[in-house]
């Protein structure tokens, strides 16, 4: 998915303030952080809240995309699953007439609030400047295209895109993941030889093309 952006679980927790609030869900990451402002000083945020920079995918029934519901053992009635508490839009357990029935869609349902994809899977690479000898090694999403890496590379340097990418002195085609251009994920491989990952990581080699492309 070419215009997809995907995010780490590292760059979803980093949202984790009341005034930046994103968590992820079923394979989303979301920004929360209007609704927050929308219902602010609700106790039923306060769930929300907690949970800020972390996945809450147990929260939701994968094939209805529903809050998760359970049978009270008590009651023996079907309720809705929070563990963590009632939070905004589930309704109460029992009947209450001061509940608005009108509140519209759930925010859950909401896609206003999509920021992009979570990664199914991250792994460490490390990019070399030739021209520098500058070495930097960053997490990086295995569903994303070298254009994708690039961008995230631009911090370090930011004419990432006047060099030719390189990998065993093969040029890659910045539109193809690191998988399609023949760069395999070795870290199961790693963990069943029982060898540290950390000092195996792939590496891509940076060429200079004599010009400065600045994004």
């Amino acid at each position: 998915m070419k215009n997809t952006k995907y995010y780490t679980p590292y760059e979803v927790s980093l949202h984790n303030t009341i005034d930046d609030i994103w968590v992820s869900y079923l394979g989303k990451v979301y920004n929360l952080t209007p609704l927050i402002k929308e219902h602010a000083g609700d106790v039923l945020l306060k769930p929300l809240v907690e949970m800020a920079g972390k996945d809450i995918s147990h929260w939701f029934n994968p094939k209805t995309k529903d809050i998760r519901t359970h049978v009270d053992p008590l009651t023996g009635c079907v309720k809705y699953f929070t563990p963590n508490g009632r939070f905004l839009h589930v309704p109460p357990p029992w009947p209450c007439s001061d509940w608005p029935t009108d509140s519209g869609r759930p925010w859950w349902s909401e896609t206003r609030y999509e920021e992009g994809v979570l990664s199914g899977k991250t792994r460490r690479l490390r990019i070399v400047n030739t021209l520098t000898s500058q070495e930097q090694t960053i997490e990086v999403c295995t569903e994303e295209s070298l254009n994708a890496i690039l961008q995230r590379y631009l911090r370090y340097n930011a004419h990432a895109a006047s060099y030719t990418w390189k990998q065993n002195g093969v040029s890659l085609d910045m539109d193809k993941t690191l998988g399609d251009n023949g760069i395999p994920d070795e870290d199961e491989e790693f963990y069943q030889l029982r060898m540290d990952r950390e000092r195996y990581t792939q590496a891509i080699h940076l060429y200079f093309n004599d010009d400065l492309t600045e994004f």
